[in-house]
């Protein structure tokens, strides 16, 4: 509105249809435009000021530090007043409190903006509206911050029911998952499903099996392996849920363990690993453990339970809940490397080299030998299978003392052994040969390539061929590689080992 001539100048509109910078500051909570820094570097430019954001605590969120008057700032972030206005004769400076959502007066973030000009009501109309803004993408940023949060929490903690598990603490896992996911975990059996993707993918995965499975199963990322997603569920329905998400994502392999008690957890976690092995070479990238006859189900398997008692008889000594410790930290460090026993179990590698270290003493075994590692695993898995022998078994009801010799020789395990390893004998390049050697030098590539004559490097081409032809999993040792072994030994290719007052 323009005045007359003779009234002097016109009072100047609050520039209520000049829209230009509101339609700008609007386009700041575009989802492509939410970031505090570039709304007060616009804030900056848009008022021609030096603009700071620090939060309560005096931290810079964005802008430039200016310097402020100490006891002011600390009055508008505590809430006292929610704005203030100071002249300091070469600047004006305006603070503005960035409120939370919460009940208290404090501030989430203090808004400092000085310039050499008075704010007149145009910049305090802008700056106020900004104010607004930035409230509202702080309050975002905490929502987001909070999410992070739970999730991060809700994750550490099925991680902490799944370390439960592998230790045999039941009663504790069932515990802890009833606040959150109640009957997760209210039948005793369970089945293992390991998930392998791609490690930059791997928590997209893991949300894709929380929202395929409903509640229904437990849903973890493998603390040991990155391309892993770790899965335990009560009913099958999960495992045709997880076959479902394998068939829509690329490049992503599923292995499953037959059915267990929880208790063998970590049994079925070591079997759905080596199931994703086989999975790698079928067109539907998915297995289940129980598809092949296993050597242990060729035995006798009362002789089996006594030898395995036998060997385990050292342990018995121990007070009951360490020795359940230490059998439960020596299957999964005869599974996998001592630093991914120790991320599973959420202990530290020389906690589990020093509990392995007691086992090996205790049953007078050198586990740094392939061919031992490969019995006393045959041993733990018995009896984690099937339970010791207790009290409640009668001196009559105990088979006679059998020696590993004997529980090896059946006929039907040396038909086994020659169906297993018989199958290298169809490639030319005598896989047999280097896979005889390389168990019988420990899984060591050089030594074996020593013995053979040949380059190292062509021993782990032969040995990573043969993992193709037997559908195992060599390299990464656990169950594959000790049923291979236990196949050079049946077949008289390697000789027994030593295994304490038990061989």
């Amino acid at each position: 509105m323009a005045g007359r001539p003779d009234e002097g100048p016109a009072l100047q509109q609050p520039y209520a249809d000049d829209s230009a910078w509101a339609q700008e500051l609007l386009d700041r909570l575009r989802p492509a435009g939410r970031d505090l820094g570039r709304l007060v570097d616009w804030l900056a430019r848009t008022v021609g000021a030096s603009v700071c954001l620090q939060d309560a605590r005096g931290d810079l969120l964005a802008g430039e530090r200016l310097p402020l008057d100490a006891a002011v700032v600390a009055d508008v972030a505590a809430g006292r007043v929610s704005a203030a206005a100071l002249d300091d004769g070469a600047r004006q400076v305006r603070l503005v409190g960035i409120r939370h959502q919460g009940p208290g007066p404090e501030a989430a973030a203090v808004l400092a903006v000085a310039r050499p000009e008075p704010f007149d009501r145009h910049t305090a109309e802008i700056l106020n509206h900004t104010a607004v803004v930035l409230g509202l993408l702080l309050r975002e940023r905490e929502l987001a911050e909070s999410g992070r949060r739970l999730r991060r929490a809700t994750a550490d903690l099925r991680l902490a029911i799944l370390q439960l598990l592998m230790v045999e603490d039941t009663v504790s896992a069932r515990r802890v998952a009833a606040g959150l996911w109640p009957g997760l975990l209210e039948e005793d059996t369970a089945r293992v499903y390991v998930l392998e993707g791609a490690a930059a993918e791997r928590d997209g995965l893991a949300e894709a099996c929380v929202d395929a499975t409903g509640g229904r199963a437990l849903v973890v990322r493998c603390p040991a392996v990155d391309e892993h997603v770790i899965v335990v569920g009560p009913s099958a329905e999960v495992g045709r849920r997880l076959q479902d998400i394998v068939a829509e994502w690329p490049g992503t392999y599923l292995g499953g363990s037959p059915r267990q008690r929880l208790a063998l957890t970590s049994t079925a976690y070591g079997q759905a690993v080596t199931a994703l092995a086989v999975a790698r070479f079928r067109p539907e990238r998915s297995a289940v453990y129980a598809a092949r006859t296993r050597p242990a189900q060729l035995m006798d398997p009362a002789g089996l339970r006594a030898w395995a008692a036998a060997v385990l008889r050292p342990l018995d000594t121990l007070p009951h809940h360490v020795r359940a410790e230490l059998l439960a930290t020596a299957r999964l460090g005869l599974e996998f490397t001592a630093v991914n026993a120790a991320k599973v179990l959420g202990v530290s590698r020389n906690t589990v080299r020093a509990r392995m270290d007691r086992v090996a003493a205790l049953l007078g075994a050198d586990l740094s030998r392939l061919a031992v590692r490969a019995v006393a695993h045959a041993a733990l898995n018995t009896e984690a299978l099937h339970g010791p022998y207790g009290p409640s078994f009668a001196a009559s009801e105990r088979p006679a003392r059998i020696r590993l010799t004997e529980l090896l020789g059946t006929s039907a395990l040396r038909s086994w052994a020659e169906g297993l390893l018989g199958r290298l004998d169809e490639d030319g390049r005598d896989l047999r040969r280097t896979l005889r050697a390389w168990t019988g030098a420990d899984a060591h590539a050089e030594r074996a390539a020593e013995a053979l004559g040949v380059h190292a490097q062509t021993v782990r081409e032969h040995v990573r061929a043969a993992e193709a032809v037997l559908e195992r999993r060599l390299t990464a040792g656990g169950t594959d590689l000790y049923e291979v072994v236990l196949a050079h030994l049946v077949a008289g290719e390697l000789p027994l080992p030593d295994l304490g007052a038990a061989s």
